[in-house]
């Protein structure tokens, strides 16, 4: 990804915790434990530690005073084709709209950094994952989209 981790927000949501949303990757063993907490498919250690610098982007939520508990990143090859992968917010601080703000930044993203007609795909884990979220009215049935 090539940066320093960045504050782009407090988030305040419903329950009155407070928390930042960071242009940032989590460390190899946060992102492991944030998928197996949600139920997601399980990475090798050596592959974490191996992709996560290879990221075009990365956006965490963490919590004031605690450690991360949301993240999404984007893979590919910074041009013609984007893959959202690894959205996950830890079971214990889901409802709380941090998802849709994760979502937010990696459209923002998107929209200033990809080139048009680049191909974004969403990758999931979990099936109806995207379903509820805003963002599939941005993309067709195949979970595909050209910018």
């Amino acid at each position: 990804m090539g940066r320093t981790d960045t504050t782009l927000r407090r988030v305040q949501p419903r329950q009155g915790k407070s928390y930042e949303l960071r242009e940032a990757l989590p460390t190899v063993e946060r992102f492991q434990e944030l998928r197996a907490a949600a139920g997601m498919s399980a990475r090798s250690r050596e592959g974490v530690e191996r992709g996560l610098p290879n990221s075009v982007y990365g956006v965490t939520v963490v919590e004031e005073g605690s450690d991360t508990v949301g993240m999404a990143r984007i893979v590919g090859d910074g041009g013609s084709v984007y893959h959202v992968c690894d959205m996950v917010v830890h079971p214990d601080h889901q409802l709380q709209g941090l998802g849709t703000q994760l979502m937010d930044a990696v459209m923002a993203y998107l929209d200033e950094h990809a080139p048009p007609n680049a191909y974004v795909n969403l990758t999931v884990d979990v099936d109806g994952f995207y379903e509820h979220s805003k963002i599939a009215s941005r993309f067709s049935r195949t979970s595909e989209r050209a910018f």
